[in-house]
């Protein structure tokens, strides 16, 4: 048999039980609340990106019309047309005009041979504007400047990298260190 005092804890246990049961079961659909708002909201999200899409191609299309319109009431622009298209720079240069008396020379590319070049490359530079001889900052003996730049580079890397050599030393050389500190 048991006695009410027995009863009692007992009824106690079974109505914290009941209790704990719910919160848990109340936890639970919570959670699942919370996944469908979520769920909305990403739906949402992409029902608002999807409205902008849209839009924007709606008033690309509205302007390609306005403009289509314009050019048929106002400006008079048509496609081009096959018989519109050349065949080479040949047919090109024959839609040109003939210069007249005072036209200034077309523009040419230069060119050069090797052999100008290579006495070219022997005479000293000149000013354009006065003629006299230009001397280079940097002499030929010195490293061109992408190797002295590569150089300071790396140098700059290294000493900005967080890793560090290891700088080891022997044990005797590190107990005579420590001898002649006095420690």
């Amino acid at each position: 048999m048991m006695t009410s005092s027995q009863a009692r804890s007992l009824g106690w246990a079974a109505v914290l039980a009941v209790c704990f049961a719910l919160v848990v079961v109340l936890s639970f659909r919570v959670h699942a609340v919370k996944s469908e708002v979520l769920l909305a909201e990403r739906q949402l999200i992409s029902l608002q990106r999807e409205t902008l899409l849209l839009e924007t191609e709606f008033e690309t299309r509205a302007s390609q019309r306005q403009l289509a319109e314009w050019n048929q009431v106002e400006f008079g622009y048509e496609a081009p047309r096959a018989g519109q298209f050349l065949d080479g720079e040949r047919q090109l240069a024959s839609l040109g005009e003939v210069r007249g008396p005072n036209a200034p020379s077309p523009i040419r590319l230069a060119s050069a041979d090797a052999d100008d070049v290579a006495a070219a490359a022997d005479a000293p530079m000149r000013s354009p504007v006065s003629g006299t001889k230009v001397t280079l900052a940097s002499a030929p003996s010195e490293k061109d400047a992408g190797a002295v730049f590569a150089q300071a580079f790396g140098d700059f890397l290294i000493d900005a990298s967080p890793i560090r050599p290891a700088k080891a030393e022997s044990p005797t050389r590190a107990v005579a260190a420590m001898k002649g500190s006095g420690e």
